[in-house]
């Protein structure tokens, strides 16, 4: 008997690991999504920036870049709290 109860910790203990893992695997994709989505607008900034014709237009084109990279970091926190937490 004692086999089987020590089998079942060791289980219990593989499972927690391998549900540490996911989470921890979701996470670095979420990271992963997070730094893509920075690429992108400042991507998207720089050629706002390049295309304006004014020098307001360039700078809204900053904004919208800094705004987009703040919202990305945001989305990525919240989805990561959210697998801590589940």
């Amino acid at each position: 008997m004692e086999e089987d109860g020590g089998g079942r910790k060791q289980e219990t203990t593989t499972a927690a690991a391998a549900s540490k893992a996911q989470r921890e695997a979701a996470a670095a994709g979420v990271s992963v999504h997070e730094w893509l989505q920075h690429v992108k607008a400042s991507f998207l900034g720089l050629v706002g920036k390049v295309t304006a014709r004014s020098e307001q237009e360039a700078a809204e084109a900053d904004m919208r870049a800094a705004k987009a990279q703040v919202e990305a970091t945001d989305e990525a926190e919240a989805k990561k709290k959210r697998l801590a937490d589940g």
